[in-house]
């Protein structure tokens, strides 16, 4: 199914379907396409699916961090949704779950982490060396998945466009500087929200020791395996995924 964009102030989100509200947030190199499957599974199993676009490239130098976009999406939440949510993140959008649930617990109902950010990663680094070598972006891309096939032209397009852009690259860079600098390790146990690991096995991004320490330290947390998967789950096993996340939720709502 296509979804429309939504486009109300300052806010650009999907919107679909009636019920307990999920909010999806994509990661650093991701957007809203990166979450189709889970718009069409939830929004037809009597879920209300928000995923909105994080304003990476549009914040003020002084202002591109984690905790700014964690402080956006409370308002989009205050804004656009009545009552608690559950948050779904992916990557660097995961990190800015954990961000929110600690600033607001009463605005989270569960917390659902996917190949989160948080505790360490491997990224681009501090620069991106090769830029304009589409070959070097498309295997750095490929990377992100088990499966090198996931990453489409389309996709491959998208990470060469940002990392040439040169202010949305300084500020792709900032924000994985932010990622790194904001570690969440002795924040961890006072999250008691119930949470959700999806992880897959082959991440080679947040590797599976991250998802095993999210576990060990998150008090109320249930962990979850993808085999032959990587960095985003709910792209590349989508049904597995859906169907793991639909068993945890559907008593928790």
């Amino acid at each position: 199914m296509i979804f429309s964009t939504k486009k109300e102030k300052k806010y650009t989100f999907v919107e679909a379907g009636e019920g307990h509200p999920l909010v999806l947030l994509h990661g650093l190199m991701g957007g809203l396409s990166n979450f189709d499957k889970m718009v069409d599974f939830f929004s037809e199993k009597g879920f209300r699916v928000y995923v909105p676009q994080l304003p990476i490239y549009d914040l003020p130098v002084l202002n591109t961090n984690l905790t700014t976009l964690a402080k956006y999406i409370i308002k989009f939440i205050e804004s656009h949704i009545s009552g608690p949510v559950t948050i779904v993140g992916n990557s660097m959008g995961g990190h800015v779950g954990l961000i929110l649930t600690l600033a607001r617990p009463d605005l989270v109902k569960n917390l659902v982490l996917t190949g989160s950010s948080g505790l360490y990663e491997r990224t681009f680094g501090d620069s991106f060396p090769r830029k304009n070598d589409r070959s070097y972006i498309r295997k750095k891309t490929e990377e992100v998945f088990y499966d090198p096939a996931i990453a489409t032209e389309d996709l491959v397009d998208e990470v060469f466009s940002v990392v040439n852009d040169r202010m949305k690259g300084i500020k792709t860079v900032m924000l994985a500087r932010s990622a790194i600098k904001h570690n969440m390790l002795n924040d961890l146990p006072k999250i008691v929200t119930p949470t959700c690991l999806i992880w897959g096995r082959q991440d080679n991004v947040t590797p599976p020791e991250v998802a095993e320490d999210m576990h060990k330290f998150i008090p109320n947390s249930d962990l979850f395996w993808i085999e032959q998967c990587g960095h985003a789950a709910m792209m590349e096993k989508p049904d597995e995924f859906n169907e793991i996340l639909y068993s945890w939720l559907k008593d928790k709502v």
